[in-house]
């Protein structure tokens, strides 16, 4: 059973915040171990195994970046660590770039410097935000659907420009 199914929920990429939580909150007080403390072993084992997965499902459906990684996960795009699809030349040139302004950072640091590499980044961030958006807000389930290669290629993106995020973090102190 996915987390959709655990919660009631269709698959999607914008679940019902409102209905997550309250389904969540439902299974709180079905699942929490307090409530089986009279229990047998084995009963007690199942109702916290229940809530650590309540706990699991809700974290991940109500966080965009997760969301966007377990539906990927449980249609089958992500495969194993290293395998990602190759993604096109222009992105990677940004990155490279954005890149070569954290080793001039490291060597020599720079707020000015810094601000734009932080710009670099956010404007780079938002563009994928951007072209993703559309096919996330129209995406509805069907099995097979191509547009979901678009989500994937979107991921890998994002995965690049969260490494540039925790690198920049490291300057920030020095900001």
């Amino acid at each position: 059973m996915n987390y959709f199914e655990f919660f009631g929920l269709p698959v999607s990429f914008f679940p019902d915040q409102a209905a997550l939580r309250r389904a969540f909150l439902l299974n709180s007080k079905k699942y929490h171990p307090d409530f089986h403390t009279l229990a047998d072993e084995g009963r007690q084992a199942e109702m916290l195994e229940q809530s650590t997965l309540n706990n699991q499902a809700y974290h991940t459906l109500s966080n965009p970046d997760l969301l966007v990684r377990y539906v990927l996960e449980i249609k089958g795009l992500l495969g194993e660590e290293g395998n990602q699809p190759a993604l096109p030349q222009d992105f990677l040139m940004e990155v490279m770039d954005i890149n070569e302004g954290l080793m001039e950072l490291e060597m020599d640091f720079d707020p000015a410097r810094f601000a734009d590499t932080n710009s670099a980044v956010d404007r780079l961030e938002q563009s994928l935000d951007e072209a993703v958006k559309p096919v996330l807000d129209a995406y509805t389930d069907p099995e097979g659907d191509p547009s979901l290669s678009k989500v994937a290629d979107y991921f890998f993106k994002k995965r690049y420009l969260l490494r540039i995020r925790e690198n920049l973090s490291k300057f920030a102190a020095a900001f």
